[in-house]
């Protein structure tokens, strides 16, 4: 390993010098906020932190995800984007008919597209584009996603390979009001083989209008999350 250049170590010096003297000269240092410590609150649910509280940016997307309000005092924190009110839409070629239909319906609805493919009727594999829509999910980018198959459930099973993903496949209004109210599900998955464009509608709808109910519930998705966090290397 060589070593850094003279002028690489004088400034790395100089920087952690200023940083650690402002925290002598302030009365305490400011108490952090972490990832880990987030994980523990309940989905849901605004917690008050003390003022000056230094938040680090994966704490800062733990809350995003788990849906934590944080607030210093009386005042919101402010939290990094997070693709709001951005719906990533994606179907393989049995689905793409119903999602070109989706389309004007969710941006009548006020939600921005993210459209992930595909873009014709050539036959393509459906965990190709699960995978893309629900990766937006993940990553931050995309509000929601909805993925299109033939009947739905292969697409549900490749996007709850990602970490953090809840996805529900739903096929009617019922299911996708639990799956959001009960189970916080943030990907939803279709069968354009067992539904019609009329009830898609709806159960999109329902879908991206129905609130968490966070109480009980958020034991129960803290559990399923953790689940999935064991097995994340």
């Amino acid at each position: 390993m060589t070593s850094p250049s003279p002028d690489l170590a004088a400034l790395v010096r100089e920087v952690v010098t200023r940083t650690l003297g402002q925290y002598r000269n302030a009365a305490a240092s400011p108490p952090i906020l972490d990832a880990d410590t987030v994980q523990t609150w309940p989905i849901g649910s605004t917690q008050t932190i003390p003022p000056g509280t230094l938040i680090t940016p994966l704490a800062r997307q733990v809350a995003l995800e788990r849906q934590i309000r944080l607030q210093e005092g009386n005042e919101p924190v402010t939290a990094a984007p997070r693709g709001e009110k951005t719906v990533a839409l994606a179907a393989d070629h049995g689905g793409y008919a119903l999602k070109e239909q989706l389309k004007p319906f969710i941006k009548q609805l006020g939600y921005d597209l993210l459209d992930c493919g595909t873009h014709n009727i050539a036959a393509v594999d459906y965990p190709d584009f699960a995978y893309a829509a629900a990766q937006h999910v993940a990553n931050g980018t995309a509000w929601r996603a909805i993925v299109i198959d033939g009947a739905g459930i292969g697409s549900c099973m490749a996007a709850n390979k990602l970490p953090g993903i809840r996805a529900a496949m739903c096929y009617d209004q019922a299911t996708a009001h639990n799956s959001r109210e009960h189970n916080n599900a943030n990907v939803l998955t279709l069968g354009a083989g067992l539904i019609g464009p009329n009830l898609a509608q709806q159960i999109v709808q329902t879908f991206l209008t129905t609130e968490f109910a966070g109480g009980r519930h958020s034991r129960r998705v803290d559990k399923i999350d953790a689940i999935g966090r064991r097995f994340q290397k």
